[in-house]
């Protein structure tokens, strides 16, 4: 009855951290919604410095609970500039903490509200959530066939004409890496031979087409690209074998000790920007990756197992980043939830937030085809070609799937070149 009790206990571990963070998204949510009507009328620069602050905020009570909280220890290797850049950020891609791990980097940048995801097109769909990462400047994508590539690129040039601050996230795998699903692999590794480009085996077959246009569209913006390994110690069975990395919940339980970060900053001038020259370029990175981490799970002298070659730096997060962020965004749901009209709109935040959003996602992205977060105010008065327009709301164009190649052939059935998620 005691182990039992003890097991129960260490399973809610993850409840209080999850319980704050989305109940504080109400609050969140509103006070953006008020600054976006605020700031209907001035710059487009102007609305987004405040919001990237915003997002900063909210950004650093995540950081609290996944760094803070749970005690890991961040070990990084390479060459992580300690200066904010527009960048374009190439990860492999794991679970969904590889999320946290670009906040990780950018918040030792001071570069936290400007991380920007490529990210799958149903999460669009999340409660308060989904409709408001397109906003902040994430691109929702679609599958392959779908994938729309002149609307990535025009909303990718509006945030430069805008001048918006760029940390891009993007997963070229296209889907998670998990070694218990050996189909997906095989399939991936199949389709590299048939290319005839070399066979990866803790990594799965990048896929280009993202990258390019993203790279294309902002070339004379960026400042650089990282490439960014991660792995997370922990995740190999007693066998040696390695396993399936920590999600979400399991890393706030405290299941993950230490992940190891290596960032290697390519500056513009040596990426290529033609489409071909740079799929290989893209591949040759993942070769670089897979060795690292054949390196970190598979090599013969224990002790260079569980670390990436090269020094590495411990860096520990301060509570004076990620503490005043969650006092405050505590303190104010607190506040709300402790009257009767505060948890009544706390309440209709979440369920007409939510209708709205998915409306939005639904209707009006069809109808409205200019970006209002990049500072294109439009009004019912000014508007020709479509019947409304609700001041305060405006739309994210939308695009399809971020892995897929133009004029590449199709990935197998198996190893489907979904986004990530």
């Amino acid at each position: 009855m005691l182990l039992s009790l003890v097991l129960h206990l260490y399973s809610l571990r993850s409840v209080l951290p999850a319980a704050v963070m989305l109940g504080s998204a109400p609050t969140y949510l509103l006070a953006w919604g008020a600054w976006r009507l605020l700031s209907a009328c001035l710059p487009a620069r102007v609305y987004q410095a405040v919001d990237d602050r915003l997002y900063c905020v909210y950004q650093s009570m995540v950081l609290f609970f996944f760094e803070n909280y749970t005690g890991v220890q961040i070990l990084l290797y390479g060459d992580l500039p300690k200066n904010k850049e527009n960048i374009i950020y190439l990860a492999n891609h794991q679970c969904t903490v590889d999320w946290i791990v670009a906040d990780i980097l950018a918040i030792r940048q001071g570069a936290l509200g400007h991380v920007r995801y490529v990210l799958k097109d149903g999460l669009k769909w999340l409660p308060l959530y989904g409709c408001y990462f397109s906003q902040h400047g994430g691109i929702y994508v679609k599958r392959s066939a779908r994938f729309r590539e002149k609307e990535m690129r025009q909303k990718l040039l509006s945030y430069v004409s805008a001048g918006t601050p760029m940390y891009l996230v993007i997963f070229p795998e296209g889907t998670r890496y998990n070694p218990e699903l050996t189909k997906v692999i095989s399939a991936s590794q199949t389709f590299a031979a048939q290319e005839g480009l070399p066979v990866l085996k803790h990594v799965l077959t990048p896929r280009v087409k993202a990258t390019h246009i993203a790279f294309d569209s902002m070339k004379n913006y960026l400042d650089a690209v990282y490439d960014v390994t991660v792995a997370f110690e922990g995740t190999v069975d007693d066998k040696g074998q390695r396993k399936e990395a920590p999600s979400m919940v399991e890393f706030l339980c405290k299941d993950c000790p230490k992940i190891h970060i290596h960032v290697a900053r390519i500056d513009k001038k040596d990426v290529p920007g033609e489409r071909d020259f740079m799929r290989r370029w893209l591949h040759e990175r993942f070769e670089i990756k897979d060795k690292l981490l054949i390196e970190f799970y598979d090599s013969p002298d224990p002790d260079r197992r569980n670390r990436f070659p090269g020094e590495s730096v411990s860096s520990k997060l301060s509570l004076r980043k990620t503490l005043p962020s969650l006092l405050v965004l505590s303190g104010l749901t607190a506040g709300m939830l402790a009257t009767e009209a505060g948890r009544k709109l706390y309440v209709k935040t979440w369920l007409y937030g939510t209708l709205l959003g998915c409306l939005w996602e639904k209707v009006l992205c069809q109808l409205l085809p200019t970006d209002f977060s990049q500072g294109s105010r439009l009004f019912a008065g000014k508007m020709q070609d479509v019947p409304y327009a609700l001041p305060g709301l405006w739309c994210v164009p939308r695009s399809g799937h971020v892995g897929a190649h133009v004029g590449d052939p199709e990935p197998p059935p198996e190893h489907p070149a979904s986004p990530p998620g």
